[in-house]
């Protein structure tokens, strides 16, 4: 079974750097995006395991964005993901789930 985990961030070359380090292991499903709107509809319309916040979200967004992704998922995990190496990158979601 895979794991779906959601990458929130704003850097469009980061995104597509974590798209490819997400989807690269078969137990996990990367979905990568910029945007907080299309977050909100994947949160509404799939399952999703785990979500990392990426760069450039600043202090309010990531609040309102916290708010709004648990509103519609109660006690989803939503962790902070700053990069680093693939292994920072595994050792950070096997921790969260």
């Amino acid at each position: 079974m895979q794991t779906t985990i959601l990458y929130i961030g704003r850097d469009t070359e980061i995104t597509a750097v974590m798209n490819r380090l997400l989807n690269a292991r078969p137990e996990w499903k990367g979905i990568c995006i910029c945007s907080d709107d299309e977050a909100i509809s994947i949160c509404k319309e799939q399952q999703v395991d785990l979500v990392l916040l990426g760069n450039g979200i600043d202090a309010e967004c990531e609040k309102a964005l916290r708010s709004k992704l648990t509103g519609i998922k109660p006690g989803l995990k939503i962790i902070q993901h700053y990069g680093g190496g693939s292994g920072l990158l595994y050792g950070e979601v096997m921790s969260a789930l």
